[in-house]
C-alpha cells in the first residue's frame, strides 16, 4: 500500500473522481480511470485508488510509485486548477509567464497616487452580494475565469513598486472579490510585514472565511486592520444582501470581535442602500463600540451605494446624491457622538505621492502581445512596455500580436481597443 502526500494538499473521493484541494482555496479533479491508466502504462500492473483521511492511497507496493504519481499530479495541476468558491477555471500567474503585474484591475498592484498600494493576489469571491460592483461570486453571469498570482512573483513586483514609492507605505489586500481566498494569504502578510517600506498592512474582507486559527495566524504575521464588509445586522436581510442562503451572520459578528481581541483593528464598512439598510446605521455604530473597533483608525466606513455598468444593481435601491449622503453622516455623528463618520485620507495616514510614471498616453497606438484571456466576453490582456493592457471588444487570441489604441490610463489601469 502506497500513500501519496503533497504539501498543503488534501484529497477527496467523489465517485469516479479524485479531488485535490490545495491550500483550502483551490482544487483540481483527476479521474480515477486516468490515474489507473497512467500507473498501468508505467508499471504494467492493475491497481485500485482510494482516499483515506485526506491521503491518496494506491493498492500496490512499488517503492517509486509515490514519487511518480506526485510528479504526474503536479505536472497536470495547472490545466485543471479551479477556484473552490466560484468553480471557475484558475490561471496561475508566475514568474515564468513574464506577465506584468501593473496595468490591470483584477490582479497585481495598483497605485492611485498615494502611499497606499492595493495588492491583489487573487480574483473571485465566495459570496454574490446583490450590489456587487463587478458581478462577482459563484452566481456571476459575466466572470468566466479567476486568477491567482504566485506569492514570490507578487512580492517581486511589490519590491519594484516600493522602491519607486518609498517608505511609509500601506499595503492594502483587496481585489475583485474576497482576498482571503488567496492561497498564500498568511505568507503574503508575513512578507509584507518584513518589507522595510511597509508601515501598515490592511485587508478588505467579508469575514465569512475567518476562523480562530486563521485570525491567530494573521495576527502573528502582522496584519494591522481588517475593513469588514458587514451590510446588515438582521440575519434574513444579511442573507439577501450577501446573495447566499448559507450566509452565517452570527459567525461574522463573532469573528469581528475575535479580530479585535487578537490585536487586529476592525473598521466596519457597510454599503448603505437607502430604503434597505440605512435604518441600521445606529446599530452598526453600537456594534462597533461593543467590540472595541476603531482603536487606531476610524471604527466605521459607511459607503454610499452607486450602480456600476458591469455590476449587479438591485432595482429596489434608492440612489442618494453624495451631498445628501454626507449630510446624513454628519447628522449621525451629532446624534451618536461617533466620529469621524465623514472619512478623509488623513484619518488613515494617507498622503498624496507621485504616481508610478504612466507607460502610455490616451490616444496612443501601441503594438502589444496578447498574453492572457480576460475575465469577461470579448476581453483579452495584452503586454507592452512591461505593463498589461485590458483590450476590450476583441476576437484576438493568446499569442497574437495586435495594434492597440489606448483609451484610458486612469491610475495606471490601461484599457485599449484593437485597431
Amino acid at each position: 500500500m502506497i500513500e501519496v502526500r503533497l504539501p498543503h494538499v488534501a484529497f477527496q473521493e467523489i465517485g469516479d473522481v479524485i479531488r485535490l484541494i490545495w491550500r483550502e482555496t483551490l482544487y483540481a479533479d483527476f479521474r480515477k480511470d486516468d490515474l489507473i491508466r497512467v500507473i498501468k502504462k508505467k508499471y504494467r500492473v492493475e491497481t485500485n485508488i482510494a482516499v483515506k483521511n485526506g491521503t491518496l492511497v494506491i493498492d500496490t507496493d512499488y517503492p517509486d510509485m509515490e514519487k511518480y504519481i506526485a510528479i504526474y499530479i503536479q505536472n497536470n495541476l495547472g490545466a485543471l486548477l479551479k477556484n473552490r468558491y466560484t468553480g471557475r477555471k484558475v490561471l496561475y500567474i508566475h514568474e515564468g509567464m513574464d506577465v506584468p503585474l501593473l496595468g490591470y484591475n483584477a490582479f497585481g498592484l495598483i497605485d492611485r497616487g498615494t502611499n497606499l498600494i492595493q495588492v491583489r493576489g487573487v480574483s473571485g469571491c465566495n459570496l454574490s452580494c446583490v450590489f456587487c460592483s463587478v458581478d462577482e461570486g459563484p452566481y456571476s453571469r459575466t466572470r468566466k475565469l479567476d486568477y491567482v498570482v504566485d506569492i514570490d512573483y507578487l512580492m517581486k513586483w511589490f519590491n519594484d513598486v516600493a522602491r519607486i514609492k518609498g517608505r511609509g507605505l500601506e499595503a492594502h489586500l483587496d481585489g475583485q472579490g474576497e482576498p482571503l481566498i488567496y492561497p498564500f494569504r498568511v505568507e503574503l502578510v508575513q512578507a509584507l510585514r518584513e518589507h522595510p517600506n511597509v508601515s501598515v498592512i490592511s485587508m478588505q474582507s467579508n469575514g465569512t472565511l475567518l476562523n480562530d486559527k486563521l485570525i491567530e495566524e494573521l495576527a502573528e504575521a502582522g496584519l494591522d486592520r481588517v475593513n469588514l464588509s458587514l451590510h446588515s445586522l438582521d440575519p434574513d436581510k444579511a442573507r439577501m444582501l450577501m446573495g447566499r442562503k448559507d450566509y452565517d451572520l452570527e459567525h461574522v459578528l463573532d469573528m469581528a470581535e475575535a479580530l479585535v481581541n487578537a490585536g487586529i483593528d476592525v473598521l466596519i464598512a457597510p454599503v448603505i442602500i437607502f430604503g434597505i439598510n440605512d435604518d441600521e446605521a445606529e446599530a452598526f455604530i453600537e456594534f462597533a463600540r461593543k467590540i472595541g473597533a476603531g482603536r487606531r483608525w476610524p471604527a466605521l466606513g459607511f459607503q454610499n451605494y452607486i450602480p456600476y455598468k458591469f455590476g449587479r444593481n438591485p432595482t429596489i435601491a434608492k440612489l442618494v446624491p453624495f451631498k445628501e449622503f454626507y449630510a446624513w453622516l454628519r447628522k449621525l455623528e451629532e446624534k451618536t457622538g461617533m466620529k469621524p463618520l465623514v472619512l478623509k485620507p488623513k484619518h488613515f495616514g494617507m498622503e498624496k505621492q507621485e504616481f508610478i510614471p504612466l507607460a502610455f498616453r490616451p490616444g496612443e497606438i501601441v503594438r502589444a502581445e496578447i498574453v492572457l484571456p480576460g475575465r469577461i466576453q470579448g476581453e483579452m490582456l495584452a503586454k507592452a512596455r512591461n505593463r498589461l493592457i485590458e483590450v476590450i471588444n476583441t476576437d484576438a487570441e493568446v499569442g497574437d500580436r495586435v495594434k492597440v489604441k489606448i483609451v484610458r490610463t486612469r491610475h495606471g489601469i490601461y484599457i485599449g481597443t484593437e485597431v
